[in-house]
């Protein structure tokens, strides 16, 4: 029987919903990849990124991954995972309002993460102390898409890798220009996503979780924000579409003066209330305890090498480092317990995490 073109297949329907995006959005048409491969008659160069990212085992595992509060501590604590789809979320709603690429958004937003320590960033300031190269989880995210993910990376556009390796903001200003900032509007729209996302619902679950009281928030911020994670994500959105604006060189994102002095007092208060919260410290001390006990026993004995992928690495400390990188907090504390009572790790039972 002879094959018939599908009658869903995107070629001209993808390049007609591409013409009605703003002219200075990404398009698929353009996208670049570090290695040639044929197309897909149905599906576009960001899609596909987008499929590559949420089918790859580093994504899942972002599931047991610390984002404020430890992975396995109660059932309704955002994990990097659940922070990572509200960075989508979000991000997709800025694109679509922006006439941008939403699936250049939301690749780019799925895949910022994936290069998360566990125990989250008290685990990143660990590994920074440890690796001989340093370490920030927006390089290493980089790293697993360009080359460890299945020993050869994914293949990702080169739209999609930028905009993760300059996803951070770090504590530096919320808009950059310059090298620092990304190369396409939609990887600004993810970094402004994320910085949404975690103001929002760092604050949830600290009251969920009972170290801060709700009462105590400055009145200030909830005259702003209100109190439900929704209120704040809705009026920092609502505020950065009001005061951005097309010019003849592109898109001018940005907050009104008032938002981005209730957007550094939420930061303000979170960072002396939430993360500096003895209760919370002393959890992610024990998890950078783990890392320290797991990289000093890679870097010691031989006969853990078999679950590092030396192959894949500069050297047998980067290998060390991936290796930390990729566990999730259960894997870390199982591995440490193992190491703790003198065992062997079981690696049928562990298993490799970089594949």
């Amino acid at each position: 029987m002879k094959s018939c073109p599908s009658p869903f297949s995107l070629g001209p329907r993808l390049a007609s919903l591409e013409a009605n995006l703003a002219p200075y959005a990404a398009r698929s048409s353009e996208a670049v990849r570090e290695r040639e491969e044929p197309g897909c008659p149905f599906r576009g160069a960001y899609q596909r990124d987008r499929d590559r990212i949420l089918h790859c085992r580093p994504f899942r595992r972002l599931a047991h991954k610390t984002q404020v509060f430890i992975a396995n501590a109660g059932d309704h604590h955002r994990t990097r995972l659940t922070h990572t789809l509200e960075v989508s979320q979000i991000a997709r709603t800025l694109a679509r309002c922006f006439s941008l690429n939403e699936d250049l958004a939301e690749a780019t937003a799925l895949g910022h993460d994936l290069g998360h320590t566990p125990f989250g960033h008290a685990g990143e300031r660990t590994l920074a102390q440890l690796s001989e190269n340093g370490f920030a989880h927006q390089r290493h995210s980089l790293r697993l898409v360009e080359k460890l993910i299945n020993g050869q990376g994914l293949n990702l556009t080169q739209a999609v890798r930028d905009g993760i390796a300059k996803h951070s903001k770090g504590r530096g200003p919320i808009f950059v220009e310059g090298p620092a900032a990304p190369q396409t509007y939609e990887g600004r729209l993810v970094r402004v996503a994320d910085i949404i996302a975690y103001l929002a619902h760092d604050l949830d679950d600290a009251c969920r979780a009972e170290l801060v009281d709700p009462q105590g928030v400055p009145s200030g911020v909830n005259r702003v924000f209100g109190t439900r994670a929704a209120t704040r994500v809705r009026a920092m959105v609502e505020d950065l579409l009001a005061n951005s604006e097309p010019t003849p060189q592109g898109l001018a994102l940005g907050f009104s003066a008032a938002m981005e002095e209730a957007m550094e007092e939420l930061r303000g208060y979170l960072q002396e209330k939430v993360y500096s919260h003895p209760k919370l410290e002393a959890e992610l001390n024990k998890g950078e305890a783990i890392i320290r006990l797991i990289h000093g026993r890679l870097m010691e004995d031989d006969g853990l090498s078999g679950f590092l992928e030396l192959g894949l690495a500069e050297s047998r400390s980067q290998a060390a480092v991936d290796f930390i990188a990729g566990m999730t907090d259960r894997f870390a504390i199982q591995f440490g317990e193992a190491l703790k009572s003198g065992r062997a790790p079981d690696g049928a039972l562990l298993g490799r995490l970089l594949s």
